[in-house]
């Protein structure tokens, strides 16, 4: 039978790696063993930052685990009704000023995920909290639909399903994301979207029509070629093939598509650079960018776990190369080195991939997209329900 034992933030169930410096490989082991769960990035699910009490789950010996149901193994959905639905930012560093993010949490449960940490906000964990406990906004389409058509909107690109996949599985039945790009056409509203999912390919109907007018780009994250790195590091989003397919499949109906190779891993997946944007070139990507592993907040830890438990052999090593890159910290949030890192080895990457995106005749520049179109309907569509 499985008990909760509860202690202060301030102390913690299994020890720490230092914060700052270069790490030795016993250090690493000196963590206490923690084990990988099937289908899942998170190793576990430590509270958030916001959290005063910290919980850990331990069998007490009357029952054997294997009669119960791991609560990780669990996906719930909860409806939120937003008060906006776009977000605005002032980052120098990024080429857009706002977003849609139609969910919150991701199904995909890629490890390194920076938003995890916004799961904090929640009440929820940022480990497998932020895989399991899911939510969609249901008043998203009336939102956008009112915050377009107001008198003061001026249009520019919005990014969508940049902070978590808006083409995460449940969108498959709630459509969400569609409905939106739907309102985003009849408005002649230029929509960058950025996804690892296959379901993309369902709104090629909508995308080739916005491709037309030069009101859409589209962008697949590649992280590995390999089907063992990838099943690991992003359990439940598509395989390194099928966003291949997904990549060639946009291009033949005349949708742009950018090769977003991300996050960069030193020491793990670094080495297929190269071959990850000669791949997407061949599928018929014309754009390349690439992002550092990010590791803000709460992702520090949750990492450094994923790592302990997935390649033990090299952890240490990619932690230390990382700091190499950070300054000596896991994470250095300064505008315009927070996505590409700083000093030898980051300037090493960066050469690397502009010798590699010269070579596969892509582009670093993104696709400039039309904002002259935008225009109010005369008339209101009917509004969507999805009856929840």
């Amino acid at each position: 039978m499985f008990f909760f034992g509860c202690y202060s933030k301030g102390m913690k169930a299994s020890q720490k790696l230092p914060e700052h410096g270069r790490i030795k490989s016993n250090e690493l082991n000196a963590l206490t063993p923690s084990d990988a769960r099937r289908g899942r990035g998170a190793v576990s699910n430590p509270a958030g930052r916001f959290e005063t009490i910290q919980t850990d789950k331990f069998d007490d010996g009357w029952e054997n685990a294997t009669d119960f149901i791991d609560e990780a193994s669990r996906i719930s959905w909860h409806s939120e009704t937003a008060r906006t639905i776009i977000t605005r930012n002032q980052s120098p560093d990024i080429s857009f000023d706002r977003s849609i993010n139609p969910y919150r949490g991701c199904e995909h449960g890629c490890a390194y995920c920076f938003a995890r940490p916004s799961h904090a906000y929640l009440g929820h964990s940022p480990g497998i909290d932020f895989e399991r406990q899911l939510y969609f906004k249901n008043n998203a389409v009336e939102l956008l639909r009112r915050e377009l058509s107001g008198r003061k909107y001026e249009p520019r690109p919005i990014a969508l399903g940049i902070n978590t996949d808006a083409y995460q599985p449940e969108e498959k039945r709630l459509r969400l994301t569609r409905e939106i790009l739907r309102v985003l056409d009849e408005f002649n509203h230029p929509v960058m979207i950025l996804t690892k999912s296959a379901l993309i390919r369902r709104d090629i109907d909508i995308l080739s029509g916005m491709a037309e007018r030069g009101l859409v780009s589209t962008g697949v994250s590649m992280t590995t070629l390999k089907h063992d790195v990838s099943i690991k590091l992003e359990p439940r989003a598509a395989a390194p093939s099928l966003r291949l397919q997904t990549i060639e499949a946009l291009a033949k109906a005349g949708i742009p598509v950018v090769q977003m190779t991300a996050p960069i891993i030193p020491c793990l997946n670094d080495s297929e650079l190269e071959a990850m944007i000669s791949a997407g070139a061949d599928a018929g990507a014309i754009n390349a960018r690439y992002v550092l592993l990010r590791l803000p907040y709460e992702l520090k830890d949750i990492f450094q776990e994923w790592l302990k438990a997935h390649f033990p052999d090299r952890a240490a090593r990619v932690i230390n190369t990382l700091r190499d890159m950070r300054g000596g910290k896991d994470y250095d949030a300064e505008w315009h080195k927070r996505q590409r890192g700083d000093g030898p080895v980051a300037d090493l990457i960066a050469a690397r991939f502009k010798q590699a995106v010269r070579r596969a005749g892509m582009t670093e520049q993104p696709s400039r997209l039309r904002c002259d179109l935008f225009k109010v309907p005369a008339k209101d569509s009917p509004q969507m329900s999805f009856g929840f």
